[in-house]
């Protein structure tokens, strides 16, 4: 039954749109599998063309669901329910976009698009060199995907059984409401709930798009693993495979990463990651991918390895669809501020089918073929390149191993009944481990590429590397002298391992760095892989060093004012309170070496969004004043007095300073019942309050005060006033009235100190200034501050940005790219990435 108002032609339209993409995926998927097994029958181009149609016409049709889903978003039909569950009035245009991929079914779809994204390259470059005979397999396989993907948002009912959450199911038939229950219930929608608080965000536009390319992009070497063991091309796939994994490493890897400075810029932890379980769930899919790529290079170089490229293309797509069951059917429970989930069963089947549909077939057809799959039995050299690049890839596979077991806790206890608590630290429990995975990935690195394939010699590995590794020596005893790690929290033991992966960073970034010179003379294009090492080995760097050299500055030693501690939304742990520095409103307090005032409060955009003014000053000896600047955290402040905190950053070349509240009152919820009691003064009169005196000293005429503005034509009186309290601290206070065509207006000034108010009330008898004096009944107003000093940090994002360049060079190079068409490539990426992780900001 049609209700008042309704707009039910948008949601008719893309449910038949669903509908045709999933039946044209499940033809397409049919069609390539058939033409696969045809390759030398004269049938094959018929089903190979039908394929292809099908395909394209599934892309069609989710680029028309995409547009229909902004659509209702964008133009608030609140009878949809998932416009009323994302979307709202005070949302920007860009958030409304992101509206579409902060759902479930969003997300299912904008995954859809990226395969439809990469298959359409395949298809359309299908005559190239390097795909050549390779298109029907592969598109089975994303095909196929799609066709789960698709399932997940069909939203059809079987008798009362609904099959897949549909993107435009109306508000009135999910909602139990009486309001519902009437023809115009629209008239009392007034708005919707809105995007989660915490992702309106600059990063929450580009970010999870980039995050679901990445993860749909691992599909594609999963693909063409698959299609080798279907044509029993056995080694063939791995050519051209290996520049979809390059392509597929640099995006997700800088998915990942957009995460990490989206927390960095917008969550109040502290960092850039916090090992929360969904961080975790979508990096060991990129660290079995690295692995994977690297037994990819050495099979192609020497014929080793094809087993273990096998093994790693297959994992690194099941990861991505393990980590999507372990963020969307519940089983993380209260482990992650990520995961969400949808009520009912039906989804957690259909998801589970999804990854178990992948993840057995395939791993059943590797073992079944294994040894069928060529290898040579002799073993590699000790002092060959191929040797090493095993070993670290092994150490990247059972790094990921080791993070995904201990994130899948939960999953564990809840199927063996165990109860397995996390530890007391969880970050120091993977931190431990990871300082000495990146101490041994950080040697294997620099000394790696120096070697040759096969064998190297005895002496031709020292010869190459001495003069590197003296540099690295020295960098890092200079690092030890001038610029110690401060961080001793864990002990001398841990601080001596900080080190050694600090030295073997500084000794992969030197090494690499030397290698493009001395061993490719200096042939920046040829050394992709030398870039993205030192690169990686930079953003290593960067992490250490930020990270153990981390200082707190907002210690409530300099005021005495402690405040309670929070909870850290990320880690649950409890924060420590003498790091916080209670500021009270227009009160200079000292802050490391910085003096902060708490100067204004203002309203933002969205509703319940406040950003408070933060004035930094930094003086010298003379206390003139050498550098000023302004931050602005904000808070979404709720009705109960809750609230979520956002941080500023100031940003320079060598250090952040970090800054976010950790409290703030909500004097909006509260009224002000207090009035203003009149007295009359002459100047030099004195007159008291609750918390000390006023003294009038003098009322100026039309005074030229840069914080009050009036025509020429009016007439304005200032008292100028000092107030001395309890403290004995003298402050001016400046109250103004003005006379205009339009009556009289009253200026009060504020000193939030005393929570006291003045204002020129006029002029009495016999010259009498008419002055109000009001104590407020609200709380003095203060905000609670936690600030940090970020050391090197912008070398985490630099050392992103070299590396995902690195890797884009390799791929341009193993891909064939004309040269016209990898410059364009490569600028695009090299600027957009700068852009993105040095410049832009929310």
């Amino acid at each position: 039954m049609n209700s008042i108002g309704e707009h039910l032609l948008p949601g008719q339209l893309g449910h038949f749109f669903v509908i045709f993409a999933f039946i044209a995926s499940l033809l397409s998927t049919i069609a390539f599998f058939i033409s696969s097994g045809k390759i030398q029958k004269p049938e094959h181009q018929y089903w190979l063309r039908f394929a292809r149609i099908a395909f394209f016409a599934q892309v069609a049709a989710l680029i028309i669901v995409f547009s229909i889903v902004f659509y209702i978003c964008s133009n608030h039909l609140y009878e949809y329910m998932y416009a009323y569950k994302h979307a709202s009035l005070e949302l920007e245009k860009k958030y409304l976009l992101a509206c579409i991929w902060e759902g479930q079914e969003g997300s299912f779809l904008l995954w859809a698009i990226c395969h439809a994204v990469f298959g359409s390259i395949i298809i359309t470059r299908r005559n190239s060199e390097m795909l050549k005979g390779w298109e029907a397999p592969v598109m089975t396989v994303v095909g196929l995907a799609q066709f789960f993907l698709l399932f997940m948002i069909l939203g059809i009912y079987i008798g009362d059984l609904r099959i897949g959450n549909s993107l435009f199911s109306l508000t009135k038939n999910e909602i139990d409401a009486p309001v519902f229950l009437r023809d115009d219930y629209l008239k009392y929608v007034k708005d919707g709930i809105g995007l989660n608080v915490l992702l309106r965000n600059y990063w929450m536009v580009i970010h999870p798009p980039v995050l679901f390319m990445g993860f749909a992009s691992t599909i594609i070497p999963f693909a063409f693993a698959y299609a080798g063991i279907r044509t029993k091309r056995y080694g063939d796939w791995v050519k051209p495979a290996l520049p979809w994994t390059l392509a597929s490493s640099a995006i997700l890897g800088v998915g990942i990463m957009m995460g990490a400075k989206w927390a960095y810029e917008s969550l109040s932890f502290g960092g850039y990651w916090a090992w929360d379980p969904v961080e975790n769930a979508s990096l060991v899919p990129w660290l079995i991918l690295i692995a994977g790529l690297h037994t990819m290079v050495v099979y192609k170089s020497t014929g080793h390895s094809l087993r273990a490229s096998y093994l790693f293309a297959i994992l690194s797509f099941c990861f991505v669809l393990y980590s999507t069951f372990l963020t969307r059917t519940g089983v993380l429970g209260d482990t992650s501020v990520h995961s969400f989930t949808e009520k009912g069963n039906v989804i957690k089947v259909m998801i589970t089918s999804f990854v178990l549909s992948f993840s057995l077939p395939s791993l059943i057809l590797f073992f079944i073929h294994y040894k069928k799959i060529p290898t040579i039995h002799k073993e590699e050299s000790t002092n060959s390149r191929e040797f090493w690049m095993f070993i670290g890839s092994l150490v990247f596979f059972l790094t990921a191993i080791f993070i995904i077991a201990k994130t899948s806790v939960p999953l564990i206890n809840s199927i063996f009944g165990t109860t397995i608590a996390p530890p007391e630290d969880v970050e120091f429990s993977y931190n431990k481990v990871g300082v000495l995975i990146a101490f041994i990935i950080g040697l294997l690195t620099a000394f790696g590429q120096y070697l040759k394939y096969k064998d190297s010699g005895k002496n031709y590995l020292l010869k190459k590397i001495a003069l590197p590794t003296l540099v690295a020596v020295i960098l890092t005893t200079m690092l030890a002298i001038f610029y110690p790690i401060e961080y001793d929290k864990r002990g001398i033991g841990f601080q001596v391992i900080i080190y050694l992966a600090l030295a073997a960073t500084i000794y992969a970034f030197v090494a690499n760095a030397a290698y493009i010179w001395i061993v490719l003379k200096g042939k920046l294009l040829h050394g992709g892989a030398s870039i993205a090492h030192a690169g990686f080995a930079l953003m290593i760097f960067g992490m250490l060093i930020s990270s153990s050299n981390k200082k707190v500055i907002s210690s409530s030693s300099v005021n005495g004012i402690v405040m309670p501690a929070g909870e850290d939304p990320m880690t649950k742990e409890k924060d420590n309170p003498r790091e916080n520095l209670t500021l009270i409103r227009q009160v200079p307090t000292a802050m490391g070496e910085y003096e902060v005032t708490y100067t204004k409060d203002s309203s933002g955009k969205e509703k319940g969004r406040k950003f408070y003014n933060l004035q930094f000053e930094r003086k010298d000896a003379n206390k003139n004043i050498r550098e000023s600047f302004q931050l602005q955290p904000d808070v979404y402040l709720m009705k109960d007095n809750n609230f979520s905190s956002n941080p500023d950053t100031r940003s320079y070349l060598t250090k952040d300073v970090f800054t976010y509240l950790s409290y703030a009152l909500n004097n909006d919820a509260i009224q002000d019942t207090a009035q203003f009691r009149i007295v009359e003064m002459h100047e030099g009169d004195t007159s008291f309050y609750n918390g000390g005196y006023i003294i009038l000293n003098k009322v100026l005429k039309n005074p030229v005060n840069n914080k009050y503005h009036y025509k020429p034509t009016d007439v304005a009186l200032m008292a100028d006033i000092t107030v001395v309290g309890k403290d004995s601290v003298k402050r001016s206070a400046m109250p103004l009235i003005e006379v205009d065509s339009l009556g009289v207006i009253n200026y009060d000034d504020t000193l939030y100190a005393q929570n006291l108010y003045l204002r020129f009330a006029g002029v009495g008898n016999n010259h009498h200034i008419k002055v109000g004096i009001k104590q407020s009944d609200l709380p003095i107003d203060f905000v609670t501050v936690k600030a940090f000093i970020f050391p090197f940090v912008n070398l985490v994002w630099l050392g992103l940005i070299v590396m995902a360049i690195g890797l884009v060079i390799s791929m341009l190079q193993r891909g064939r790219f004309s040269p016209a068409a990898a410059g364009i490539t490569l600028l695009a990426v090299s600027c957009a990435l700068v852009y993105m992780f040095l410049f832009a900001n929310n």
